[in-house]
């Protein structure tokens, strides 16, 4: 019965990725086709991808959404980890729950009401719609992910530690910057990876605040495809496939090597522990 429930759980997970990555390959496959169209394969070409480094607006586009993409994780991380900080270190419990639950609703919250709101924010103030708006919503909304990162390394953290610093003579700053910081780093990267993937690809906010000739990748790709499917886009959506398959790679590394490094510094306190006879 076991073996069998394994082999239907291993079917199921199958089905699921087959759902999941059968069009994004398809797409990457007829981005070689060299008829120009979906509908059937013709012939291998890379004339495609040479289109989407010949067409500079497409480029300056994709350079575009990489900074606001970069600013806005970098931001959003800050901010994230110190309203992090902020909410685990809070006193009283309710104004604790409170807080998280104010982040937590602009998780849920749909990406037009969000974008809808943003632009009436943005209008109401007289602020012009641009890079700048694109950017401001961008950072609003991925702070609550890197929050939501932050908050479990708060978690598993060993408070003694801090006890141990304070016992030390070690200022605010230094426990800050030595023993919490460093505690918390593979959330960090995380939230900031995470901000930087919900930017890149984030289309509903951004076509509301979006304006004055600047727009991003999603946008752009969306206004293409309603003049009809071109395989340039295929070529372009491929790049950024693997492009964000490079940044997973990269980011597990980076797990495993934080992994690797705990563990031998476990080990060197453990012998250092050992008493010598």
């Amino acid at each position: 019965m076991k073996k069998k429930s394994i082999k239907w759980s291993n079917f199921y997970l199958i089905a699921v990725f087959i759902v999941l990555y059968a069009p994004i390959f398809y797409l990457i496959f007829y981005s070689f086709n060299s008829g120009g169209t979906m509908t059937s394969f013709e012939g291998f070409t890379l004339d495609n991808y040479l289109a989407v480094f010949e067409d500079t607006r497409l480029i300056t586009i994709v350079l575009n959404t990489l900074l606001v993409a970069l600013l806005s994780s970098l931001v959003a991380t800050t901010i994230g980890t110190f309203g992090a900080l902020a909410i685990y270190y809070t006193k009283k419990r309710q104004t604790r729950t409170t807080l998280l639950s104010l982040n937590n609703v602009l998780m849920v919250s749909p990406d037009v009401i969000i974008g809808a709101s943003f632009l009436i924010l943005f209008t109401f103030i007289g602020f012009s719609l641009g890079f700048a708006s694109v950017l401001l919503s961008h950072i609003a909304f991925s702070i609550p992910i890197v929050v939501l990162m932050v908050l479990p390394k708060l978690k598993e953290m060993n408070d003694t530690m801090i006890m141990a610093a304070r016992d030390l003579g070690a200022n605010n700053w230094q426990v800050l910057s030595k023993v919490i910081l460093p505690s918390i780093t593979p959330g960090i990267l995380a939230g900031f990876f995470m901000a930087f993937t919900y930017s890149l690809d984030d289309f509903a906010v951004t076509f509301f605040v979006t304006g004055n000739g600047f727009t991003t990748l999603a946008v752009e790709i969306y206004s293409r495809a309603r003049q009809g499917v071109s395989l340039e886009i295929n070529a372009l959506s491929a790049l950024m496939f693997l492009f964000s398959l490079l940044l997973v790679v990269g980011y597990y590394f980076i797990q495993q090597h934080n992994l690797s490094k705990k563990q031998k510094n476990k080990k060197r306190l453990a012998a250092e522990a050992v008493p010598i006879r």
